[in-house]
C-alpha cells in the first residue's frame, strides 16, 4: 500500500496558510465579494486562498496536477490535488463561522481518479479533520496531537440524526416527497450545510448526511474522511466515491435506507 504520510503532512501545511489567509479577512468590513457566472458567490478570500495553495504545491509538488473550484484545472497525471478554498463562501461573507478549506489528493485507479487524503480545516470553528487513505482519520489540532474518528453503531432509521443543507435543491430535482418522508422517519433532523454534516458523520455524532448538487472539490476531501472513519460516502445513485454530482454519507448500517427514501419517488 502507498505511503501517503508525506503527502498528509503536507495537505497540513496548505491548510495552516489557507486558515491564516482566510480568517485575516473574515469579517472584514471592506471585503470584496462577486457573483460568478453560475450565480454564486465568491471573494477575494475565496481567490487569495487558493492562489496561495497552488503556489506551494507548484512548489512541493511540480509533477502533480491541480484542480480547484476558482482556477480550474492544472497539469495532467495520475496524482492531482483538489481544492474547495472555502466551502461556505455564503457564510463566510455573512459572517456565519461554518466555512472550511477542503484540500485532497486524488489518484488514478480503477474506475477513475479516487480521493486517498483529505484535510478539512474550519479554523473560525477552531476544528479540522483528516484522513489518507489506510491510515484512519482523526480530528484535532495537529498530526501529533489527534483524535481517531469512528462513524457512529445507530442501526435504526428512528434513532438516526439526519443533516442536510436546504429544501430547494431536493424540491428542484423532484425528490421532495422523499426527503420530507426521510425527516418524519428520523429521531433527529438539523440543517448544518456544506462540509460540517459529513464531518460529523464520520466523528459519530450525526448519522446520515446528503445533499442533492455538488462538485467534485466539494466531496473529494470529505469523502475520504467518512470513508476512513468506518462510513459510507457514495452518489444518490449509490455509486462508491464523489463523482456522482450528489451525495450520501453514512455510519453504512443505514446507507440502503438513506438511499432507499431519497430515490423513493424519483
Amino acid at each position: 500500500m502507498a505511503d501517503y504520510h508525506d503527502d498528509l503532512r503536507l495537505a497540513h501545511v496548505l491548510a495552516d496558510a489557507a486558515d491564516a489567509a482566510t480568517m485575516d479577512r473574515f469579517r472584514a468590513l471592506d471585503l470584496k465579494v462577486e457573483t460568478k457566472p453560475d450565480m454564486t458567490p465568491v471573494s477575494e478570500a475565496d481567490r487569495a486562498a487558493e492562489e496561495l495553495i497552488r503556489g506551494q504545491l507548484q512548489r512541493a509538488r511540480p509533477r502533480d496536477a491541480i484542480l480547484g473550484e476558482e482556477y480550474g484545472v492544472e497539469g495532467t497525471g495520475p496524482r492531482r490535488w483538489v481544492i474547495d478554498p472555502i466551502d461556505g463562501t455564503k457564510n463566510y461573507v455573512r459572517g456565519v463561522p461554518v466555512w472550511a478549506t477542503l484540500i485532497a489528493l486524488m489518484e488514478a485507479g480503477e474506475g477513475g481518479f479516487q480521493p486517498v487524503v483529505g484535510v478539512v480545516s474550519a479554523p473560525a470553528l477552531g476544528r479540522r479533520w483528516w484522513a489518507a487513505k489506510g491510515l484512519g482519520a482523526y480530528t484535532g489540532r495537529s498530526l501529533s496531537s489527534a483524535t481517531r474518528l469512528h462513524v457512529s453503531k445507530v442501526a435504526e432509521l428512528s434513532d438516526a440524526s439526519f443533516a442536510y443543507s436546504s429544501l430547494s435543491g431536493w424540491e428542484e430535482q423532484g425528490r421532495l416527497d422523499g426527503f420530507l418522508d426521510l425527516t418524519r422517519a428520523c429521531w433527529r433532523t438539523r440543517g448544518y450545510g456544506d462540509f460540517w454534516p459529513y464531518m460529523m458523520v464520520a466523528e459519530g455524532s450525526v448519522d446520515i448526511c446528503a445533499e442533492p448538487e455538488l462538485s467534485l472539490w466539494d466531496m473529494a476531501a470529505t469523502a475520504v474522511v467518512v470513508q476512513e472513519a468506518g462510513g459510507t460516502f457514495t452518489g444518490l445513485d449509490g455509486a462508491p466515491g464523489p463523482h456522482s454530482g450528489n451525495a450520501a454519507a453514512s455510519n453504512g448500517l443505514l446507507h440502503d435506507e438513506l438511499l432507499g427514501y431519497l430515490n423513493q419517488r424519483y
